[in-house]
């Protein structure tokens, strides 16, 4: 069992004294850090305070973007949290906002909704549920007349969505977003109210609670790390036969001859983003070679040498964004 939980940011501006409207401006770094420093420990002091009176071991883990964006990194904490499991410990998991609340750069989560997505799909979780003020995901705000409930979501459903809180990150949107993330990564997700302490357990039995966001078929964990957890780094523009090539299964690595141009500036081991002619992106890759020896390759790919024939993309190393 995983739990991602929030409220720091609200216990602690309780516990400081500031107002909701204060904290509540998102251009207001330094007191909302502030208040998450704050409300860890009441946060912490709450969670151990009721798994003691079951007898459960939690402890506290706390997640940067960086933690996602470095393989390496991904790697180790998707196996302490298995180590933690495994010891029947149950981690309470959330976003270090005492750090990150100014940091510009790429976003591989921008709330826990997309969080605990991720983190659902590297850590080989069953099922994830994802706890709203909500019964379950409506075609329109619950609120209004005719409002009905959605009990499977399927893409090509139209959903209206209402306001988000000011104090989080989250709302509805995030939710579907989230969940349709954890989905694609082979988990079966229902977003449900969590109001009723009974939804858990019902969740986690199949009862028809909340929506279900079926699963996809589970890709490699290599796969999902490059498609849920990482943020592109430069783009290679892909000509069309190795494009019909990539999606049609065929495994050959990725060469410069294939390529029409690349974007960015990029070093060896970059994650790219691999875009057809018409500049949609069809795959994200590891890339073997630096952008301006890429670069330098394309101009020269009428002649055969050793770095035309090497490899840009191993077959390994991508995966098919859905």
């Amino acid at each position: 069992v995983l739990l991602v939980s929030s409220g720091t940011m609200g216990l602690g501006r309780q516990s400081l004294g500031l107002s909701k409207e204060l904290v509540g401006d998102p251009n207001n770094i330094i007191d909302r850090q502030a208040c998450a420093a704050a409300g860890q420990k009441i946060l912490m002091s709450m969670y151990n305070m009721m798994f003691q009176a079951l007898n459960i071991q939690c402890s506290q883990v706390l997640i940067t973007q960086g933690d996602f964006l470095s393989r390496t990194r991904y790697v180790y904490l998707t196996e302490t949290l298995d180590r933690l499991t495994s010891m029947g410990v149950i981690p309470i998991i959330n976003e270090n906002d005492v750090v990150t609340g100014g940091i510009s750069g790429p976003q591989v989560f921008s709330d826990n909704d997309k969080l605990s997505a991720i983190l659902a799909a590297g850590a080989d979780a069953d099922a994830l549920a994802l706890l709203t003020d909500v019964d379950a995901v409506y075609d329109k705000p619950p609120d209004e007349a005719g409002a009905q409930r959605i009990k499977v979501y399927t893409p090509d459903l139209a959903v209206q969505i209402g306001e988000k809180s000011t104090m989080g990150r989250g709302g509805m949107a995030a939710k579907i977003s989230a969940a349709r993330v954890a989905a694609s990564g082979g988990v079966h997700t229902v977003v449900a109210s969590g109001f009723d302490l009974s939804n858990i357990d019902r969740v986690f039995k199949g009862a028809d609670v909340g929506t279900l966001f079926p699963a996809s078929e589970r890709k490699s964990k290599r796969q999902r790390w490059l498609n849920l957890a990482t943020e592109s780094e430069g783009r290679l523009m892909v000509k069309a036969a190795a494009r019909d090539s990539i999606l049609c299964g065929q495994e050959h690595p990725l060469l410069v001859a294939q390529l029409d141009a690349v974007e960015g500036d990029f070093g060896k081991g970059a994650v790219v983003s691999l875009v057809d002619p018409e500049g949609t992106e069809f795959a994200r890759g590891i890339c073997t070679k630096p952008s301006a020896e890429i670069r330098e390759g394309i101009t020269t790919c009428d002649l055969i040498s050793f770095n035309s024939a090497h490899p840009l993309v191993a077959n390994n190393d991508f995966v098919l964004i859905d």
